[in-house]
């Protein structure tokens, strides 16, 4: 039998690297590979579209991390992270798969009990707006906004209205709160001057018409 031969010389540290750190997903992004794989390719835009519009902030706050799996996309973006979750297994799943390369500061926190200590020029939160139900939203985004900075900017993004006819089951049970984007927008008006708002259907962020996006984000400025 041939002996299997190695491959290209410039991959073998990196591949005898990952062998001693293996990176892991975390509890919530693993089901999303494991129950819907593409899920995580959608997911990952979002994120990655946040560390662009947040390039350069020195302290950046997100607001719903779940597992923090893809909170290492802005992580890489800003001078700093702090990430909250109401949930604690997500939070230990968080901590847990972290790795030191980026640090990112994991707490417990529900948002609907106060603000976040500290002090922030950025904050965001991606696929938690509409788990607040509509009597609570205003006090979630007064809670959420608290600790922003004069000069701050803030991102939310959530599942349009007009997408919840084609979620599944245990989406539905959770979206309490979906909105047009019009709608959207005048609930964010309340608390922000300045409102900027973007589609995605998938991966692709546009500025097409509302009723066909998937997924509305609110680029706010300008703090009430």
């Amino acid at each position: 039998m041939a002996e299997k031969t190695k491959g290209e010389a410039q991959y073998q540290p990196v591949i005898e690297l990952i062998k001693h750190r293996p990176q892991r997903l975390g509890v919530s992004s693993g089901w999303g590979w494991y129950d819907d794989p593409k899920r995580l390719a959608f997911c990952l835009s979002r994120y990655k579209y946040v560390s662009k519009m947040l390039q350069g902030r020195e302290r950046a706050l997100e607001v719903g991390c779940g597992d923090g799996f893809y909170s290492r996309i802005v992580r890489q973006a800003v001078g700093s992270l702090v990430a909250v979750d109401f949930d604690a297994d997500f939070i230990a799943s968080a901590k847990e798969v972290m790795d030191e390369r980026w640090t990112i500061d994991f707490r417990l926190h529900d948002m609907l009990e106060g603000g976040v200590a500290g002090s922030f020029d950025a904050i965001y939160s991606l696929d938690v707006f509409e788990h607040i139900p509509a009597e609570q939203e205003d006090l979630f985004l007064r809670n959420l906004t608290a600790p922003l900075e004069r000069h701050g900017v803030v991102i939310i993004g959530a599942p349009s209205l007009e997408s919840q006819a084609y979620a599944s089951q245990i989406s539905k049970d959770g979206h309490v709160n979906c909105k047009s984007q019009e709608d959207f927008r005048k609930v964010l008006q309340k608390h922000f001057h300045t409102v900027f708002m973007f589609s995605m259907n998938d991966e692709v962020v546009h500025t097409g018409f509302s009723r066909m996006s998937h997924y509305n984000i609110g680029l706010c400025c300008e703090r009430v």
